[in-house]
Order: structure tokens, then sequence, then C-alpha cells
């Protein structure tokens, strides 16, 4: 490896490890980082788990499948930079058996924007809509808490401007399988 690619690689690592940190120290980057987790982890696959932060304590709801569904995302939330302490709501309910003689006709996932938000989960809408407002220079994703409940979006904290404002609710609005957006985003007095 050349003297110039390996510094090129360790700048990339460090402004990697930069962001990672920077996102932990506040309550929507724990919240980002710990969606994010539970989203890619192939145990869990958090479609019904919902994630709140409030002072570096995570709040885990819904529920998963199996046990270790469950066991897994407390340990990813547990090991997440920042995260003081985990608040396990999570209940685990194994999928119902599929009944054979069933009166109600068969849908694709894709007929309705429900359906679309079941298939990707509340999870992954909101890590879509975190990983588009980091992407966006004129959105500071870091302040803003996305939160998605049955694929109704719930965007809190505060902002600049009225535009980025008006940014950060059209990002969300745009992304597949949301139905709705709350704007809860509070314009920052400077």
């Amino acid at each position: 490896m050349t003297r110039q690619k390996l510094f090129g690689w360790l700048s990339a690592v460090a402004v990697a490890t930069t962001m990672t940190v920077g996102c932990a120290q506040t309550d929507p980057g724990i919240t980002t980082a710990v969606k994010t987790k539970l989203a890619s982890d192939d145990t869990v696959r958090a479609n019904d788990i919902n994630v709140d932060t409030k002072s570096g304590v995570v709040t885990l709801k819904g529920e998963v499948p199996t046990a270790a569904a469950k066991t897994r995302a407390l340990e990813l939330a547990k090991a997440t930079n920042g995260v003081r302490d985990v608040v396990d709501a999570i209940t685990v309910t194994p999928p119902a058996a599929a009944t054979s003689g069933s009166d109600e006709p068969q849908r694709k996932p894709s007929d309705t924007a429900g359906d679309v938000a079941g298939t990707m989960g509340d999870a992954g809408i909101t890590t879509a809509i975190k990983t588009k407002m980091l992407a966006d220079t004129t959105v500071s994703g870091l302040k803003i808490d996305v939160d998605t409940t049955d694929a109704v979006v719930t965007l809190k904290g505060d902002v600049g401007s009225a535009a980025e404002k008006k940014r950060a609710v059209e990002i969300a609005r745009e992304t597949n399988g949301v139905k709705s957006v709350k704007d809860q985003l509070k314009i920052a007095k400077k």
C-alpha cells in the first residue's frame, strides 16, 4: 500500500469515527445509531421496534417473533456509544400460523402505502429518512429525531431555519412507505 493510499484510508477511518462519536453525543444521534443497528441485524430485523432516547437512556418498545431477537436487540442497544441504560419494553409474539381457508383475498405487499411500510418496517422507514437527512447539506440530520409508528413519521428537534424545517418534512414525505408526517420541529432562536 502506498503512503498516499494509507493516509487516505486513515483519513476516511478518522472521519467515520468522528461522525459516529458525534452522533452518539445527542439523544437523536443515539436513537439513529440504535435504529440503524437493529434494522441491519439479521436476527432482529427490527420491523416492529420503536427506539426512544432521553438523556442517554434508550427505551425499546414493540414486538419481536423470538426470544433470541429480543435478546439481540437489547445487546445491540447496550453496545451503542452514548447509551447509559436500556429500558426493555419488547414483547415476544410468535407469528400466527397461516390459515389455508381464509376468506380474505390475497394481496400484494405493494397494494397500499401501509403494506409497503409493513414490508419495509417502521425501523426501515426511520433509517431511510435519517440516511437521506444526513446526506442532505441543507438539513442538520443529527439534531432531528425521527420516530415512525405504523408508517406515520414524527419529526422532533431544533432546526436553524424555516427552509431547513421545510426540507426535513419534504425528505420524510418523499420516503417510500410513509403514510403521513407529524412536524414537531422548532426553529431555534439564535
